[in-house]
């Protein structure tokens, strides 16, 4: 018979861990166990969503929830640890507590083993939201240069307010007793509480998103301090300041001035206010169009009647008045220019006609005809050639001899004897 079966040894490290040599999950749980063990007493700081506390028993148990993203931690504490505060633990309670992690190796769980809560008082709480104040605005945040203006008819407008609080009812009433026929999309949400900002930031964020949507209103009652906390929280801040869509603040009374109001586009002072801010008055816009209109009229009626009085003043002007004798005016003109172009013309004509005369007589008495008329004539050869010179011709030649009225050939009979 063989031995006992040699179990694998296991891997010491996380990171040696294969398919083939994996953890148990009780080894997973012990080494997460250690861990835990290892880290310190510390206080933490969050807010009381779940409270149980049975009668007769020692030890009650908590949710203590993060009031800026939706994550929480079970917590156990000693119930004398709970009547040592100054006043008694309520939801929503904002508290440090000092407690040790414990990592649960059954369940899978990890808790908070609290030994001590302190509420978060007051002043302690405004310092976090003065703080917090200082550092968006010295990010931009609350700028006017970012500030959207508020659309004059927004073809819907955006509620996020409490469930059956009187903050919706003082939006819708005063924004239709204005406007009649103005749209709302409504989300209710949890306006205090431990849910109030992820709510809150979810109604914004699907209104934000609807292109039907042209201005959001975020409203709520008066409240204590800690009721109006949700709306001075910075994911919430960051999450308005980065809507498309104008977003305006109508958080509480005058006096209430969370930091949701310094980040929107517009702050009422009382959800009644945003109501009337947020849609025009249908009257005072009525009674503006009549007041346009009649400006309009008259302004129409004193143009025409200018116009009127001009036109019968330039109708009374004797131009206006007979027309023709402007034409015969410049008739008049026209015939005594076209008289004197005539005679300047003719005059002209004379003045040419003359010279021409002067000109042909010249011409006449220059003639070689002239010449010849007075009994001269012009010898040539029988090329063309004139004679000039008695060498030129030979005895018996035959000369051309033109005169004033023709011309007859002549020959050569004898030339002078030039040496006697």
């Amino acid at each position: 018979m063989s031995g006992p079966e040699q179990r694998p040894t296991l891997p010491d490290k996380a990171a040696d861990t294969s398919a083939e040599s994996p953890w148990p999950v009780r080894l997973l749980s012990m080494r997460i166990a250690e861990y835990v063990e290892k880290m310190s007493v510390l206080w933490v700081e969050g807010q009381v969503v779940q409270l149980t506390r049975r009668p007769g028993q020692r030890t009650a148990y908590l949710t203590l929830r993060d009031p800026d993203v939706d994550m929480s931690l079970s917590v156990a504490i000693q119930v004398n640890a709970l009547d040592a505060m100054p006043t008694p633990l309520t939801q929503g309670a904002r508290v440090v507590l000092q407690a040790k992690p414990v990592f649960w190796t059954q369940r899978g769980s990890l808790m908070l083993d609290a030994r001590q809560i302190r509420p978060v008082g007051i002043g302690e709480l405004l310092a976090r939201v003065e703080h917090l104040k200082r550092t968006l605005a010295s990010e931009g945040l609350f700028d006017a240069e970012r500030k959207r203006p508020l659309p004059f008819l927004p073809r819907t407008v955006g509620l996020v307010c409490g469930r059956a609080g009187a903050a919706e009812k003082d939006v819708v009433e005063n924004a239709r007793r204005r406007w009649p026929t103005v749209r709302f999309a409504i989300r209710e949400v949890a306006v205090q509480g431990g849910s109030a900002v992820q709510e809150v930031m979810a109604a914004l964020q699907e209104l934000d998103a609807d292109p039907e949507v042209d201005v959001i209103v975020i409203a709520r009652g008066g409240g204590s301090v800690e009721d109006l906390l949700p709306f001075s929280n910075e994911a919430l801040v960051r999450a308005v300041a980065a809507a498309r869509t104008p977003v305006v603040s109508a958080i509480g009374h005058d006096v209430d001035t969370p930091l949701l109001d310094h980040v929107a586009d517009w702050r009422a002072s009382t959800p009644t206010d945003a109501g009337k801010r947020v849609v025009p008055d249908a009257q005072a816009e009525r009674h503006g169009i009549r007041q346009s209109r009649d400006r309009g009229r008259r302004a129409l009626h004193g143009r025409i009647a200018s116009e009127r009085r001009q036109l019968t003043a330039l109708r009374s002007r004797p131009v206006m008045a007979r027309p023709a004798a402007m034409i015969d005016a410049r008739r008049q003109e026209l015939d005594a220019l076209t008289d004197r172009a005539h005679r300047r013309v003719l005059a002209s004509v004379h003045r040419a006609a003359d010279q021409i005369d002067h000109l042909r007589a010249q011409v006449r008495t220059l003639s070689p005809l002239s010449t010849l008329e007075r009994g001269y004539a012009v010898v040539q050869h029988r090329d063309g050639r004139v004679v000039t010179d008695q060498d030129d011709v030979a005895v018996d030649e035959v000369l051309r001899v033109r005169v004033a009225r023709g011309d007859f050939a002549a020959r050569v009979v004898g030339l002078p004897d030039r040496a006697g």
